[in-house]
């Protein structure tokens, strides 16, 4: 089983590009995630995380994604090479999205959150124009359970 669930805040706006045979929809970003202990007296270290989401899910993270958002991203783990015009071998690790949630909401001027669901706590990529309750999660961690 190949599956990774991880939270974390985006380290720059998402980048969509198409792929030149197909042109299917292609969307890369990372996330900074905190590691959940540390030493004490130690700052916190964090892991950053490259991130590729394809078809609707790229659109949807090209769309509502931004620099600084916390969200969630369930996927699987993928090892990556290639060799360069000059011979060298590159290997990458990244995860690939099948799902993308939004982890905390964002107000505008209006009052409304990130996305249109119009919902705060998770909101499912799928979620788009349901009612707001899908994927509802609390995201204030005085209401997490752990």
């Amino acid at each position: 089983m190949n599956k990774v669930i991880l939270m974390g805040r985006l380290t720059k706006d998402p980048e969509l590009r198409y792929t030149a045979s197909s042109n299917i929809p292609r969307c890369s970003f990372a996330i900074a995630v905190d590691r959940r202990f540390s030493k004490p007296g130690e700052e916190k270290q964090t892991d950053f995380f490259n991130i590729v989401a394809w078809r609707s899910t790229a659109e949807f993270c090209s769309k509502y994604f931004a620099k600084g958002q916390r969200v969630v991203v369930v996927g699987s783990l993928q090892n990556r090479s290639w060799d360069d015009n000059e011979g060298k071998k590159h290997y990458v690790t990244e995860i690939v999205a099948d799902e993308v949630y939004f982890a905390d909401s964002r107000r505008t001027e209006g009052g409304s959150a990130y996305g249109p669901t119009g919902a705060s706590g998770f909101v499912p990529a799928s979620a788009e124009g349901s009612d707001g309750d899908a994927g509802f999660f609390p995201t204030d961690d005085d209401d997490l359970p752990f």
